[in-house]
């Protein structure tokens, strides 16, 4: 067993990699001997001290989620430290854990874990604390976003070759902001453009409304002239109101809820709202699927396209055969990830110029609850904030906001 260590004591050794920490901020002798700003999450010869959210093996999150700490070496060559500000709690994020996800974060013991583990999290802000010799596009101080998913972001700090982030002008953002940025407003942004040529006037519907991805769809449409009518799920009085004038203040034409999309006359309304039929009604996008989806496929003009994105009642589209020989709609699916690994640099142009709107208070956040994460934040915390993102009519989406870590 090593003795310890007194605070007059000096380390002379190298720490391995990655290893298990135990010190903690109030006791060890690193927390009182170093600037405050350095106490925390760098020792000795630069180490970084570093607290992830990483799982063994797919399951729930309450059942598989440990919180671990580690230390991270200082950078060389082509690598960067990194301090994560703000990360996302996203459904997909979920599903990862769950292992029922089309792709996933490896699985190693990088991290000095026991058993292989991998950490949760697509999308993040992180800040650059130190960069290597042989970094070219990044410094100190910059801000950044992972390049690709499943980077792993539920965690305070991680290192990386330059490569695997992109730097983000930081001017007149913050960083709940730029965190949010790559898949929402960039999987609306696509939907809209890569389908089918909508030209000002025209009109599209979509169901999840009220989402992230709704909401910048609402917005990206208002700006570009497009019409729409906005399905959100049902809810009663003053709750159904307040969202309905919501959505207005957005840019929607018309918000409609779940159950009046499922009555029969409903394809008499979108015909008087489309001037008689006259104005296209040629695009939908479905993140629900199901009966639910398959109404949005009905209220398509001839040659429409419905774009699925998502399907949060887990329910298969029924497509009539009458859709596709009479009214020869298409039935197309998008996932972003995919798409932005295959065109990085469509993926960088179009985050830009969402970036772009947002600096010039032309496109609104989502709302967000903010889920606080410091040196002394509790496993159980954070599980609780996890949790909270499958539960349904959530007041806003979730986001880990990294304070002294």
């Amino acid at each position: 067993m090593s003795t310890p260590l007194r605070s007059s004591q000096c380390f002379f050794f190298l720490l391995p990699r990655t290893r298990t920490v135990t010190h903690h901020p109030k006791t060890s002798p690193i927390a009182t001997t170093l600037p405050l700003d350095r106490r925390r999450h760098i020792s000795a010869y630069g180490y970084t001290q570093a607290k992830a959210l990483l799982y063994p093996k797919h399951g729930s999150p309450a059942d598989v989620l440990n919180l671990h700490t580690h230390s991270i070496s200082p950078p060389h060559s082509n690598l960067i430290t990194l301090r994560t500000l703000a990360a996302p709690l996203n459904p997909a994020d979920i599903n990862q854990i769950q292992g029922t996800y089309p792709t996933a974060p490896p699985f190693t013991q990088d991290l000095g874990t026991a058993q292989p583990s991998a950490v949760p999290g697509n999308e993040a802000c992180f800040e650059v604390l130190s960069a290597g010799s042989a970094c070219k596009h990044v410094s100190k101080g910059d801000w950044v976003i992972p390049r690709r998913t499943g980077l792993g972001t539920w965690r305070t700090h991680l290192q990386v070759a330059e490569d695997k982030v992109m730097r983000i002008n930081k001017n007149g953002l913050s960083a709940e902001q730029v965190a949010t940025v790559s898949v929402n407003p960039v999987t609306a942004y696509r939907m809209l453009k890569n389908f089918t040529t909508l030209r000002e006037g025209d009109w599209f519907i979509q169901n999840g409304a009220n989402s992230g991805v709704g909401r910048a769809a609402i917005q990206l449409g208002k700006m570009w002239g497009l019409k729409s009518i906005c399905v959100v799920r049902k809810r009663d009085g003053a709750e159904g109101e307040a969202l309905k004038k919501e959505m207005q203040e957005l840019g929607a034409t018309v918000v409609v809820n779940d159950e009046e999309i499922m009555e029969k006359g409903f394809g008499e309304k979108v015909k008087e709202l489309t001037n008689g039929g006259r104005e296209p009604l040629q695009l939908a996008l479905n993140c629900v699927g199901g009966d639910a989806g398959m109404a949005l496929a009905k209220s398509l003009d001839e040659g429409g396209t419905m774009v699925t994105y998502g399907a949060m009642s887990r329910s298969p589209l029924r497509v009539g055969a009458g859709m596709l020989i009479f009214k020869d709609l298409r039935f197309l699916g998008f996932w972003v990830s995919k798409w932005g690994d295959r065109f990085p640099d469509e993926k960088r142009k179009t985050i830009d110029e969402i970036l772009g709107l947002i600096r010039d208070g032309k496109f609104k956040d989502v709302p967000m609850i903010e889920v606080p994460w410091s040196y002394e934040t509790k496993k159980e915390e954070l599980l609780d904030a996890v949790q909270g993102t499958l539960e349904g009519f959530r007041k806003g989406k979730g986001i880990f906001k990294f304070g002294d870590t």
